[in-house]
């Protein structure tokens, strides 16, 4: 991604083999003295601790990515400042985290030179309207939703191996105005061994389901959860989920009297950024599956299994689709989907966009907890699902969803409208 600050800071990095009376006097006039990189970029590269390119080369008549810049501050944490140069470095640590990332430089090695505890959010928008009609009678059910959250992301370094992260969410429904609510969605202890190929993880955690991209579940549960491997990956999971938050259409007489359901899953998976495919399997437990609509009265389990695939061609187009099945429901217990997109947002890259159209079938005994964001006030419906995104600043998303189709239950028309605006950072 090509940007002015961009090309500030490359003016900025690659003094560092030149003199400090050199750096002094400023050669880099595209960086405002006010701007808070000024300071950080002057003093590092007078200290000589930001070389720039590593032929001593200026290139300052051009634009630079920020992977480019990151490349820099990568050196520069190799040299290992300290007092106010570390100080410095760290700012611009920060700044190029996720680049840092990418680039190979541990995640564990960048929180242990930078702060121990590194906070990132989230405020997002959300606006549902789920309408459903039965043909010839009159009326609608309608059902709105203005949601405001707040998420707030700490990840804590504990040692090379270990690392904290957690999530805490503050909801409000707009349309009250009301204050809302402040849970710990999750907090999990993560480690990682043999090269990063070995990742353990122990608390509350978000579910493993990479194979049916959120056709099952898209929540959290508490218990154990390790994933082996690199393109090919197996991944192992035990604990407990709450069937409170499924996404369940239940009797207005309902409730669940035990719903901490056991859990434990099990997935494969191949990924060689082009081509995805894999299979897993899901196992629940809870005296409340038997009172569910489409269960038999001394059904306890679920067994949700599942496929899926995805193939990513050159000029940005992806084909996709997956299909999981509960063997131990009676009704609803199918799901699947098949759809096709045209690239995709990137918050961190301003003006990228994205359009996806798929056809899901959701049955709400195999998608217990669902990612669609058109699926969110109701499951149990088949039909045609819309989305564009797009990314209109950096750390900016807009999401625009439309689905159209059937009720699987009350055989209603059913058409819904999402819409999301989210700020990163």
């Amino acid at each position: 991604m090509k940007k002015t600050v961009a090309a500030a800071l490359t003016a900025a990095f690659v003094i560092g083999t030149a003199s400090t009376t050199l750096a002094a006097a400023n050669p880099f006039s595209d960086v405002p003295a006010g701007h808070w990189a000024y300071n950080s970029v002057s003093k590092l590269a007078a200290e000589g601790v930001i070389e720039g390119y590593g032929d001593g080369t200026y290139r300052g008549d051009r634009n630079i990515t920020r992977y480019e810049m990151a490349q820099m501050v990568a050196k520069a944490m190799a040299k290992n400042p300290t007092g106010a140069n570390k100080a410095e470095l760290d700012r611009l640590a920060a700044e190029f985290r996720d680049e840092l990332d990418a680039l190979g430089v541990r995640v564990a090695e960048l929180e242990k030179y930078a702060d121990k505890v590194v906070w990132t959010g989230e405020l997002r928008y959300r606006y549902y309207n789920d309408r459903e009609k039965r043909r010839h009678e009159s009326g609608k059910i309608k059902k709105t939703n203005n949601q405001l959250q707040l998420r707030l992301f700490p990840t804590a370094t504990v040692n090379d191996h270990w690392k904290i992260k957690a999530r805490m969410t503050a909801t409000s429904d707009m349309s009250k105005d009301t204050t809302g609510n402040f849970k710990l969605t999750y907090a999990f202890a993560e480690g990682k061994y043999f090269d990063d190929k070995l990742t353990l993880m122990v608390g509350r955690m978000p579910f493993y389901t990479n194979v049916d991209d959120g056709l099952v579940m898209d929540d959290f549960f508490s218990g154990f959860a390790a994933v082996y491997g690199d393109k090919f990956k197996v991944a192992l999971m035990a604990g407990r989920w709450n069937l409170e938050n499924a996404n369940l259409n239940l009797p207005s007489d309902a409730s669940l009297a035990d719903a901490a359901s056991s859990y434990q899953g099990a997935e494969i998976s191949y990924d060689n950024n082009k081509l995805y495919v894999g299979a897993g399997y899901h196992h629940f437990r809870s005296d409340d599956f038997q009172s569910l609509p489409g269960y038999k009265k001394n059904e306890k389990n679920a067994n949700v299994w599942t496929v899926g695939a995805r193939y990513n061609f050159d000029c940005g187009i992806h084909l996709g689709g997956a299909y999981a099945s509960n063997t131990k429901a009676d009704e609803y217990k199918r799901s699947w989907w098949a759809g096709l997109g045209y690239k995709g947002a990137d918050r961190k890259v301003a003006g990228t966009w994205g359009i996806n159209v798929a056809y899901r079938y959701v049955g709400q005994n195999t998608s217990l907890a669902p990612t669609y964001d058109t699926f969110a006030l109701r499951t149990n419906k088949k039909g045609v699902d819309i989305t564009v995104d797009w990314a209109p600043l950096y750390n900016t998303y807009v999401q625009l969803g439309y689905f159209t189709g059937k009720t699987l239950d009350t055989r209603k028309d059913d058409q819904t409208f999402f819409g999301r605006a989210s700020w990163f950072f």
